[in-house]
């Protein structure tokens, strides 16, 4: 929950966003958007001060929107590049009712986190796999996208500029939230004539309500996620609603969230609503393969590699249920819920319960990521990138 004051400070203008015709100069320059106010000083590499840091009760962080300082956006026309972006204060946009986004649903989003060393130093965790994961998503969605390096400075230029509501070391962490969607007025289904790449951030902690404790999740047997041939293998705005029924209902019955099966047969593992989905058999890892209707995580990728690195044999193949209900261990990874254990499964009337705790195989790949990702645990694959 933000507290009255907080949200008192953070609360700020609407920024409306002008046509492509309004920008400055030729190209796509972002320079029509004014920056209400100029982008704060870089930060210094020092262990936390009161300038550094948000005066907040960090403790009570959950997974829920809370409005920071500043957000960066660069336009595009059709047919044309991204060029130039700008950092502005937080707050709404303002878009045609016939935008390409609100009527077809063409946009994308990525997520990412920034972590808050024990002296003070801020790190990014492979923001460059999210570029290109976005540059492969605007393909598939027939979108023009930001370059690798046009996307990584904009979330170095979007961190730093709210580097004081990163939150302090084992708090939680900067979830940074990059979208691209088309803007600009289409009645016809056609590609929309403009786009919009937005970066904002917000802090937060546990996306599941119970925090680090094992999920229960629940086979979903109605409801597919995606399909082949369709978009459950990039990050697109339209995968997400579809769940929800399936998502509200587990949740009524007192489920964490839902595990899908693929939409032919009925019979392999697909992934959970928002994370990819582990086994763990003796010395064996293994996941299912990516191939067009499951997301190809970065969680996932990174504790792929971990694994490997550890002495882990670890397949990416296709799982029947039954082998997931006959495994030891089974765990989740994403950008959001990091690396969960999950303590059952249940499909249909039937429910089998997981080991979990602090001698697991997940517990022990949680460990290192997260060593990784706070700067604990060198980082030996040049994962992470300090930016302040």
């Amino acid at each position: 929950m933000i507290h009255r004051s907080l949200f008192s400070r953070c609360f700020l203008p609407s920024l409306r966003l002008p046509s492509s015709s309004s920008k400055l100069g030729g190209g796509c320059h972002g320079d029509a958007f004014r920056a209400i106010s100029s982008m704060p000083e870089p930060c210094r590499s020092s262990p936390i001060s009161d300038g550094d840091s948000c005066d907040f009760d960090w403790d009570s962080l959950g997974f829920g929107l809370m409005p920071t300082d500043y957000m960066y956006i660069m336009k595009c026309a059709i047919n044309e590049s991204f060029e130039r972006g700008q950092i502005s204060r937080y707050g709404n946009i303002e878009l045609s009712p016939s935008a390409g986004v609100l009527n077809y649903g063409q946009g994308l989003f990525e997520g990412l986190k920034a972590y808050r060393k024990d002296d003070g130093g801020v790190l990014l965790f492979r923001p460059h796999e999210n570029a290109l994961r976005m540059r492969a998503g605007a393909d598939r969605m027939c979108m023009p996208s930001p370059t690798v390096e046009q996307f990584v400075d904009a979330v170095k230029q979007t961190t730093i500029a709210n580097r004081r509501w990163v939150p302090p070391p084992g708090k939680g962490s900067l979830y940074i939230r990059p979208l691209l969607i088309g803007t600009g007025p289409i009645l016809g289904l056609a590609p929309s004539p403009e786009y919009t790449f937005l970066v904002f951030a917000s802090p937060v902690r546990n996306y599941f309500k119970e925090g680090s404790a094992p999920l229960n999740l629940y086979v979903e047997n109605e409801f597919d996620r995606a399909s082949r041939g369709g978009t459950g293998g990039v990050k697109s705005i339209s995968n997400y609603a579809p769940v929800l029924k399936a998502i509200t209902r587990a949740k009524s019955r007192g489920f964490s969230d839902v595990l899908y099966l693929d939409s032919v047969n009925k019979r392999d593992v697909e992934e959970v609503s928002s994370c990819n989905i582990f086994i763990v058999k003796g010395n064996v890892i293994s996941t299912p393969a990516t191939h067009g209707t499951i997301l190809p995580g970065v969680t996932r990728k990174s504790i792929i590699d971990i694994a490997r690195d550890r002495g882990y044999e670890v397949e990416e193949r296709a799982i029947n249920v039954e082998e997931v209900l006959d495994a030891r261990e089974v765990f989740c990874t994403g950008t959001a819920v990091g690396v969960a254990p999950v303590g059952s499964i249940t499909c249909m009337d039937r429910r089998i319960e997981y080991q979990t705790g602090a001698e697991t195989t997940c517990q022990e790949l949680y460990s290192t990521l997260v060593g990784i990702q706070t700067g604990t645990i060198e980082d030996k694959m040049g994962w992470t990138v300090e930016i302040c």
